[in-house]
């Protein structure tokens, strides 16, 4: 029995949680699900949008899926996403990005997984205002940080089979941050001489992802220049609402939609739990449950070919948990 912290969110989170959870249950995989609030629903009964109770709760049980949160406004938060990712040191992220026959895209078989550095970099948040014109934000890259999450794209190239790892960096501008990143990557590569490793400066990284992304596997690089390539590469594929996303620390994981609580749709059921089923996936296979995995993918990318049983935004007029009983219809 695992024992897993589900954060249902805020906005569509409650309905897109619910669904997946009917998903997961339908695959026999044995889970006791440890309920905590988070974000603006923990506001309310907890004064903070991260308790205590909650963080308590992810430490104990070490593996957490969360719906959309929202961050108050005024609570001192810049990111409640932000927060979780330094309390427990989840230094990668990983966003894979693959097309799925029957949602609209400019673009076919792409498969690509973009391991992006999580707690670093400009996000790490040091920045301050000099007089009142001007305002600095200082770029933090280490050895630790850039050796870890190098090694942890390779390893991860290596255990899915993978061919290619390419280093996303600005080393040609930013000698001493980005070209302490691009060094480590080079070392690193050098213990895995049987995985293709190459460079690409972002700019022309983003370039390259719209004019041949099959030419990519496996892209590694620092918090900023992640965030934004990881979000490119779900434009390649259909949007962030089939977009999953999974936080990974030396003790810990976070799985959740890398898309918004959009609260205009609370309560209504007619998001589209996708991105957050295959955040699940991600999370099945973390526990070394790759049959139900399996299952619930394969299920997922025939109710999306099929049409038929899909939300609005997927061209259909289904409700988030028709959806998702569609799918648990076609798992095996």
């Amino acid at each position: 029995m695992y024992k897993i912290t589900l954060i249902p969110g805020d906005g569509i989170g409650p309905d897109i949680t619910a669904a997946v959870k009917k998903v997961i249950a339908a695959t026999g995989v044995p889970i006791e699900w440890d309920e905590q609030l988070a974000g603006e629903s923990a506001v309310e009964s907890y004064g903070t949008p991260l308790p205590e109770t909650l963080l308590e709760s992810i430490r104990k049980n070490k593996v957490a899926l969360k719906g959309p949160l929202t961050t108050p406004i005024g609570t001192g938060f810049r990111s409640i996403n932000v927060a979780l990712r330094k309390e427990f040191d989840l230094y990668a992220n990983i966003r894979p990005a693959r097309s799925y026959a029957g949602i609209r895209s400019r673009y076919e078989n792409i498969d690509l997984v973009v391991i992006r550095e999580n707690t670093e970099d400009l996000y790490a948040g040091v920045e301050h205002m000099v007089g009142e014109d001007a305002a600095e934000s200082i770029k933090i890259i280490t050895r630790k940080g850039s050796e870890r999450i190098c090694r942890f794209a390779f390893e991860y190239a290596k255990k899915n089979n993978r061919h290619k790892v390419t280093a996303v960096h600005k080393a040609n501008i930013m000698k001493c941050t980005d070209g302490l990143f691009l060094e480590v990557a080079r070392k690193v590569a050098a213990d895995y001489p049987d995985l293709e490793f190459e460079e690409r400066i972002v700019d022309n990284m983003c370039m390259q992802l719209v004019q041949k992304p099959e030419n990519y596997d496996v892209l590694v690089a620092p918090n900023l220049y992640g965030d934004i390539i990881s979000d490119l590469c779900a434009g390649l594929v259909g949007g962030l609402g089939v977009a999953p996303s999974a936080n990974i620390g030396e003790n810990c994981a976070i799985f959740e939609a890398v898309h918004g609580s959009a609260p205009k749709y609370a309560g209504l059921d007619k998001a589209n739990p996708t991105a957050l089923i295959l955040s699940s996936v991600i999370m099945l296979r973390y526990l070394g449950e790759e049959d139900a995995a399996d299952n619930i993918e394969k299920a997922l990318a025939a109710v999306i070919k099929e049409g038929k049983s899909v939300t609005y935004d997927l061209g259909g007029s289904a409700k988030g948990m028709e959806m998702a009983e569609a799918v648990i219809a076609k798992m095996s």
